[in-house]
Protein backbone atom coordinates (compact mmCIF):
# COMPACT_ATOMS: atom_id res chain seq x y z
CA UNK A 1 0.00 0.00 0.00
CA UNK A 2 1.17 3.50 -0.75
CA UNK A 3 -0.07 6.91 0.14
CA UNK A 4 -2.10 9.98 -0.63
CA UNK A 5 -1.61 13.70 -0.21
CA UNK A 6 0.51 14.31 2.86
CA UNK A 7 0.96 10.64 3.52
CA UNK A 8 0.85 6.96 2.88
CA UNK A 9 -1.96 4.48 2.11
CA UNK A 10 -3.53 5.38 -1.26
CA UNK A 11 -7.29 5.49 -0.92
CA UNK A 12 -10.27 5.60 -3.28
CA UNK A 13 -10.96 9.21 -2.39
CA UNK A 14 -9.78 11.31 -5.31
CA UNK A 15 -11.99 12.53 -8.07
CA UNK A 16 -11.29 13.07 -11.77
CA UNK A 17 -13.01 15.79 -13.74
CA UNK A 18 -14.73 14.41 -16.85
CA UNK A 19 -16.77 17.44 -17.86
CA UNK A 20 -17.00 21.09 -16.83
CA UNK A 21 -19.57 23.62 -18.07
CA UNK A 22 -20.19 27.17 -16.84
CA UNK A 23 -23.77 28.31 -17.38
CA UNK A 24 -24.00 31.46 -19.50
CA UNK A 25 -25.39 34.77 -18.23
CA UNK A 26 -28.61 34.17 -20.10
CA UNK A 27 -29.22 30.69 -18.70
CA UNK A 28 -32.80 30.21 -17.50
CA UNK A 29 -33.29 27.79 -14.54
CA UNK A 30 -33.02 24.24 -15.92
CA UNK A 31 -32.68 20.81 -14.31
CA UNK A 32 -29.04 19.80 -14.24
CA UNK A 33 -29.68 16.49 -16.03
CA UNK A 34 -31.37 18.32 -18.93
CA UNK A 35 -28.66 21.00 -18.84
CA UNK A 36 -25.86 18.45 -19.23
CA UNK A 37 -27.66 16.70 -22.08
CA UNK A 38 -27.04 19.87 -24.12
CA UNK A 39 -23.30 19.79 -23.57
CA UNK A 40 -22.11 16.19 -23.29
CA UNK A 41 -21.78 14.42 -26.61
CA UNK A 42 -23.68 11.10 -26.84
CA UNK A 43 -25.04 11.59 -23.32
CA UNK A 44 -27.86 9.38 -22.07
CA UNK A 45 -30.19 11.06 -19.60
CA UNK A 46 -30.72 8.08 -17.31
CA UNK A 47 -26.94 7.71 -16.98
CA UNK A 48 -26.66 11.38 -16.03
CA UNK A 49 -29.41 10.89 -13.47
CA UNK A 50 -27.65 7.83 -12.06
CA UNK A 51 -24.40 9.81 -11.82
CA UNK A 52 -26.26 12.48 -9.85
CA UNK A 53 -27.74 9.88 -7.48
CA UNK A 54 -24.22 8.58 -6.81
CA UNK A 55 -22.91 12.06 -6.03
CA UNK A 56 -20.87 12.60 -9.17
CA UNK A 57 -22.48 15.80 -10.42
CA UNK A 58 -21.32 18.98 -8.73
CA UNK A 59 -22.47 22.57 -8.96
CA UNK A 60 -20.20 25.22 -7.46
CA UNK A 61 -18.21 22.51 -5.61
CA UNK A 62 -21.29 20.90 -4.00
CA UNK A 63 -22.81 17.57 -5.07
CA UNK A 64 -26.37 17.96 -6.35
CA UNK A 65 -29.30 15.74 -7.34
CA UNK A 66 -30.65 15.49 -10.88
CA UNK A 67 -33.48 17.95 -10.16
CA UNK A 68 -31.16 20.80 -9.19
CA UNK A 69 -31.99 23.90 -11.29
CA UNK A 70 -28.89 25.29 -12.99
CA UNK A 71 -28.74 29.09 -12.93
CA UNK A 72 -26.66 31.70 -14.75
CA UNK A 73 -23.02 31.54 -13.71
CA UNK A 74 -23.21 28.08 -12.12
CA UNK A 75 -20.12 25.91 -12.60
CA UNK A 76 -21.29 22.38 -13.37
CA UNK A 77 -18.79 19.53 -13.15
CA UNK A 78 -18.97 15.77 -13.56
CA UNK A 79 -16.46 13.99 -11.30
CA UNK A 80 -15.66 10.28 -11.14
CA UNK A 81 -13.11 8.14 -9.30
CA UNK A 82 -11.39 7.13 -12.54
CA UNK A 83 -9.65 9.21 -15.20
CA UNK A 84 -11.63 10.33 -18.26
CA UNK A 85 -9.14 8.76 -20.64
CA UNK A 86 -6.45 6.16 -20.16
CA UNK A 87 -3.42 7.62 -21.90
CA UNK A 88 -2.49 10.22 -19.29
CA UNK A 89 1.08 9.14 -18.68
CA UNK A 90 2.95 11.05 -21.36
CA UNK A 91 6.63 11.91 -20.73
CA UNK A 92 7.25 15.65 -20.64
CA UNK A 93 10.53 17.57 -20.47
CA UNK A 94 9.76 19.61 -17.34
CA UNK A 95 12.16 21.00 -14.73
CA UNK A 96 12.24 19.08 -11.43
CA UNK A 97 14.47 19.59 -8.41
CA UNK A 98 16.16 16.24 -7.69
CA UNK A 99 18.00 16.43 -4.37
CA UNK A 100 19.21 12.82 -4.35
CA UNK A 101 19.28 9.92 -6.80
CA UNK A 102 20.80 6.45 -7.00
CA UNK A 103 19.98 3.21 -8.83
CA UNK A 104 16.80 2.43 -6.89
CA UNK A 105 15.24 5.72 -5.80
CA UNK A 106 15.30 9.48 -6.03
CA UNK A 107 14.17 12.29 -3.73
CA UNK A 108 12.48 15.31 -5.27
CA UNK A 109 11.80 18.73 -3.77
CA UNK A 110 8.48 19.58 -5.44
CA UNK A 111 7.71 23.18 -6.26
CA UNK A 112 4.32 24.58 -5.21
CA UNK A 113 1.78 24.56 -8.03
CA UNK A 114 2.95 21.29 -9.59
CA UNK A 115 0.43 18.45 -9.51
CA UNK A 116 2.01 15.13 -8.54
CA UNK A 117 0.11 12.85 -10.95
CA UNK A 118 -2.36 13.31 -13.83
CA UNK A 119 -6.04 13.47 -13.03
CA UNK A 120 -8.76 15.68 -11.53
CA UNK A 121 -8.54 18.21 -14.35
CA UNK A 122 -4.73 18.16 -14.58
CA UNK A 123 -3.69 15.85 -17.39
CA UNK A 124 -0.27 17.26 -18.20
CA UNK A 125 2.56 19.17 -16.59
CA UNK A 126 2.63 16.89 -13.55
CA UNK A 127 5.56 15.49 -11.61
CA UNK A 128 4.84 12.03 -13.02
CA UNK A 129 4.98 13.40 -16.58
CA UNK A 130 8.38 14.90 -15.75
CA UNK A 131 9.67 11.73 -14.06
CA UNK A 132 8.70 9.57 -17.04
CA UNK A 133 10.88 11.78 -19.22
CA UNK A 134 13.77 11.51 -16.76
CA UNK A 135 13.38 7.75 -16.09
CA UNK A 136 12.07 5.48 -18.83
CA UNK A 137 10.85 2.53 -16.78
CA UNK A 138 9.29 3.37 -13.44
CA UNK A 139 7.54 0.69 -11.37
CA UNK A 140 3.84 1.24 -10.69
CA UNK A 141 2.02 1.10 -7.38
CA UNK A 142 -1.30 -0.69 -6.97
CA UNK A 143 -3.10 2.36 -8.40
CA UNK A 144 -0.97 2.17 -11.55
CA UNK A 145 0.96 5.33 -10.68
CA UNK A 146 4.60 5.18 -11.75
CA UNK A 147 7.14 5.58 -8.98
CA UNK A 148 4.83 7.04 -6.35
CA UNK A 149 5.32 5.88 -2.78
CA UNK A 150 3.42 8.86 -1.35
CA UNK A 151 2.31 12.24 -2.62
CA UNK A 152 1.51 15.80 -1.58
CA UNK A 153 -1.04 18.34 -2.75
CA UNK A 154 -0.58 20.55 -5.79
CA UNK A 155 -0.03 23.70 -3.72
CA UNK A 156 1.99 22.01 -0.99
CA UNK A 157 5.74 22.17 -1.59
CA UNK A 158 8.42 19.80 -0.39
CA UNK A 159 10.07 16.41 -0.38
CA UNK A 160 8.92 13.20 -2.03
CA UNK A 161 10.68 9.86 -2.45
CA UNK A 162 10.24 8.08 -5.80
CA UNK A 163 10.89 4.37 -6.33
CA UNK A 164 12.80 3.33 -9.47
CA UNK A 165 12.47 -0.45 -9.07
CA UNK A 166 9.71 -2.83 -8.02
CA UNK A 167 11.74 -3.95 -5.01
CA UNK A 168 12.25 -0.36 -3.88
CA UNK A 169 8.55 0.36 -4.33
CA UNK A 170 7.61 -2.57 -2.11
CA UNK A 171 10.25 -1.80 0.54
CA UNK A 172 9.48 1.93 0.77
CA UNK A 173 5.71 1.51 0.63
CA UNK A 174 5.85 -0.88 3.57
CA UNK A 175 7.58 1.78 5.69
CA UNK A 176 4.87 4.34 4.95
CA UNK A 177 2.15 1.80 5.64
CA UNK A 178 3.74 0.67 8.92
CA UNK A 179 4.37 4.29 9.98
CA UNK A 180 8.14 3.91 10.28
CA UNK A 181 8.98 6.65 7.79
CA UNK A 182 9.65 10.16 9.07
CA UNK A 183 7.71 13.12 7.69
CA UNK A 184 7.72 16.63 9.08
CA UNK A 185 5.83 19.57 7.63
CA UNK A 186 5.91 23.25 8.50
CA UNK A 187 2.72 25.26 8.33
CA UNK A 188 1.37 28.72 9.02
CA UNK A 189 -2.01 28.54 10.73
CA UNK A 190 -4.56 31.12 11.74
CA UNK A 191 -4.70 32.03 15.42
CA UNK A 192 -2.39 31.79 18.40
CA UNK A 193 -1.98 28.08 19.15
CA UNK A 194 -2.14 28.00 22.95
CA UNK A 195 -0.35 24.69 23.55
CA UNK A 196 3.38 24.44 22.86
CA UNK A 197 2.76 20.98 21.43
CA UNK A 198 -0.06 18.53 21.07
CA UNK A 199 -1.68 15.70 19.13
CA UNK A 200 -4.78 15.79 16.95
CA UNK A 201 -6.64 12.50 16.62
CA UNK A 202 -9.79 12.03 14.61
CA UNK A 203 -10.94 9.91 11.70
CA UNK A 204 -10.71 11.70 8.36
CA UNK A 205 -13.09 11.11 5.47
CA UNK A 206 -14.86 12.95 2.67
CA UNK A 207 -17.04 15.88 3.65
CA UNK A 208 -20.73 14.83 3.42
CA UNK A 209 -21.71 17.67 1.07
CA UNK A 210 -18.44 19.00 -0.38
CA UNK A 211 -16.46 16.02 -1.59
CA UNK A 212 -13.52 18.23 -2.57
CA UNK A 213 -12.93 18.65 1.16
CA UNK A 214 -12.00 16.15 3.84
CA UNK A 215 -13.47 16.45 7.31
CA UNK A 216 -12.90 14.99 10.78
CA UNK A 217 -15.29 12.40 12.25
CA UNK A 218 -14.28 12.40 15.95
CA UNK A 219 -16.57 9.50 16.84
CA UNK A 220 -14.80 7.29 14.31
CA UNK A 221 -18.07 6.31 12.64
CA UNK A 222 -16.74 7.32 9.23
CA UNK A 223 -13.39 7.83 7.52
CA UNK A 224 -10.05 6.37 8.58
CA UNK A 225 -7.99 6.91 11.70
CA UNK A 226 -5.56 9.82 11.52
CA UNK A 227 -2.98 11.17 13.96
CA UNK A 228 -1.04 14.44 13.65
CA UNK A 229 1.54 15.65 16.18
CA UNK A 230 2.21 19.39 16.19
CA UNK A 231 4.67 21.74 17.87
CA UNK A 232 4.82 25.53 17.93
CA UNK A 233 7.91 26.97 16.21
CA UNK A 234 7.09 30.68 16.42
CA UNK A 235 4.15 32.81 17.49
CA UNK A 236 3.47 35.67 15.10
CA UNK A 237 0.50 37.43 16.60
CA UNK A 238 -2.64 36.40 14.75
CA UNK A 239 -0.96 33.41 13.12
CA UNK A 240 1.40 30.68 14.34
CA UNK A 241 4.24 28.84 12.62
CA UNK A 242 4.07 25.17 13.56
CA UNK A 243 5.73 21.85 12.83
CA UNK A 244 3.54 18.83 12.06
CA UNK A 245 4.66 15.21 12.17
CA UNK A 246 2.40 12.61 10.60
CA UNK A 247 1.73 9.30 12.27
CA UNK A 248 -0.74 8.41 9.53
CA UNK A 249 -1.06 9.70 5.99
CA UNK A 250 -4.60 10.61 5.03
CA UNK A 251 -5.66 12.90 2.22
CA UNK A 252 -5.46 16.55 3.38
CA UNK A 253 -4.64 15.27 6.87
CA UNK A 254 -2.88 18.38 8.19
CA UNK A 255 -5.34 20.72 6.49
CA UNK A 256 -8.39 18.91 7.91
CA UNK A 257 -6.93 18.34 11.38
CA UNK A 258 -5.80 21.93 11.86
CA UNK A 259 -9.18 23.28 10.77
CA UNK A 260 -10.82 20.85 13.18
CA UNK A 261 -8.95 22.35 16.16
CA UNK A 262 -9.70 25.91 15.04
CA UNK A 263 -6.42 26.73 13.31
CA UNK A 264 -7.05 26.60 9.57
CA UNK A 265 -3.96 26.88 7.37
CA UNK A 266 -3.18 30.40 6.22
CA UNK A 267 -4.53 31.06 2.71
CA UNK A 268 -5.94 27.53 2.35
CA UNK A 269 -8.74 28.40 -0.05
CA UNK A 270 -10.39 24.98 -0.01
CA UNK A 271 -10.76 25.03 3.78
CA UNK A 272 -11.62 28.71 4.27
CA UNK A 273 -8.17 29.98 5.18
CA UNK A 274 -8.17 32.58 2.39
CA UNK A 275 -10.33 34.84 4.59
CA UNK A 276 -9.26 36.84 7.63
CA UNK A 277 -10.02 34.45 10.48
CA UNK A 278 -8.15 36.25 13.27
CA UNK A 279 -7.16 39.84 13.89
CA UNK A 280 -8.59 43.33 13.95
CA UNK A 281 -11.21 45.08 11.87
CA UNK A 282 -8.87 47.92 10.91
CA UNK A 283 -8.59 48.66 7.19
CA UNK A 284 -4.81 48.83 7.55
CA UNK A 285 -4.75 45.27 8.91
CA UNK A 286 -7.01 44.03 6.14
CA UNK A 287 -4.64 45.49 3.56
CA UNK A 288 -1.68 43.88 5.32
CA UNK A 289 -3.31 40.42 5.19
CA UNK A 290 -4.24 40.84 1.53
CA UNK A 291 -0.61 41.69 0.76
CA UNK A 292 0.47 38.59 2.69
CA UNK A 293 -1.93 36.50 0.58
CA UNK A 294 -0.30 37.91 -2.54
CA UNK A 295 3.14 36.91 -1.28
CA UNK A 296 1.92 33.38 -0.57
CA UNK A 297 -0.90 32.61 -3.04
CA UNK A 298 -1.45 29.06 -1.74
CA UNK A 299 -1.91 27.15 1.49
CA UNK A 300 1.04 27.68 3.83
CA UNK A 301 2.29 24.08 3.97
CA UNK A 302 5.73 22.65 3.16
CA UNK A 303 6.96 19.04 3.45
CA UNK A 304 10.28 19.96 5.02
CA UNK A 305 11.81 16.71 6.28
CA UNK A 306 11.67 13.16 4.94
CA UNK A 307 13.33 10.08 6.41
CA UNK A 308 13.30 6.38 5.51
CA UNK A 309 15.43 3.25 5.49
CA UNK A 310 17.19 2.72 2.16
CA UNK A 311 15.93 -0.40 0.32
CA UNK A 312 19.46 -1.67 -0.48
CA UNK A 313 21.92 -0.30 2.09
CA UNK A 314 19.34 -0.54 4.90
CA UNK A 315 20.72 2.73 6.29
CA UNK A 316 18.35 5.38 7.56
CA UNK A 317 18.39 8.41 5.27
CA UNK A 318 17.05 11.81 6.26
CA UNK A 319 16.56 14.75 3.93
CA UNK A 320 15.78 18.32 4.87
CA UNK A 321 14.65 21.19 2.64
CA UNK A 322 14.55 24.93 3.03
CA UNK A 323 11.24 26.71 3.40
CA UNK A 324 10.42 27.99 -0.12
CA UNK A 325 10.76 31.67 -0.92
CA UNK A 326 7.05 32.52 -1.05
CA UNK A 327 6.41 31.03 2.37
CA UNK A 328 9.61 32.51 3.85
CA UNK A 329 8.65 36.00 2.66
CA UNK A 330 5.18 35.63 4.17
CA UNK A 331 6.62 34.47 7.50
CA UNK A 332 9.01 37.44 7.59
CA UNK A 333 6.16 39.84 6.79
CA UNK A 334 4.15 38.50 9.73
CA UNK A 335 7.25 38.54 11.93
CA UNK A 336 7.75 42.25 11.28
CA UNK A 337 4.05 42.97 11.77
CA UNK A 338 4.06 41.11 15.08
CA UNK A 339 7.13 43.03 16.30
CA UNK A 340 5.70 46.38 15.25
CA UNK A 341 2.36 45.62 16.86
CA UNK A 342 4.07 44.65 20.11
CA UNK A 343 6.15 47.84 20.04
CA UNK A 344 3.08 50.01 19.42
CA UNK A 345 1.23 48.26 22.25
CA UNK A 346 4.16 48.77 24.62
CA UNK A 347 4.39 52.45 23.78
CA UNK A 348 0.67 53.01 24.29
CA UNK A 349 0.77 51.27 27.66
CA UNK A 350 3.70 53.43 28.84
CA UNK A 351 1.99 56.71 27.94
Amino acid sequence: MVGPEEGSEFEKDELFEHHKVVASKGQEPLRVDKFLMNFIENAVRNKIQQAAKEGHIWVNDVAVKQNYKVKAGDEVRVLFEYPPHEDLLVPEDLPINIVYEDDVLLVVNKEPGMVVHPGHGNYSGTLINALLYHIKDLPVNRNERPGLVHRIDKDTSGLLVIAKTDAAMTFLSKQFFEKTSEREYVALVWGNVKEESGTVEGHIGRHPTNRLQMTVYPDGDQGKDAVTHFKVIERLGYITLISCKLETGRTHQIRAHMKYIGHTLFNDERYGGERILKGTTFTKYKQFVENAFKLLPRQALHAKTLGFVHPVSKEFMRFDSEIPKDMALCIEKWRQYSKNSATELGESESE
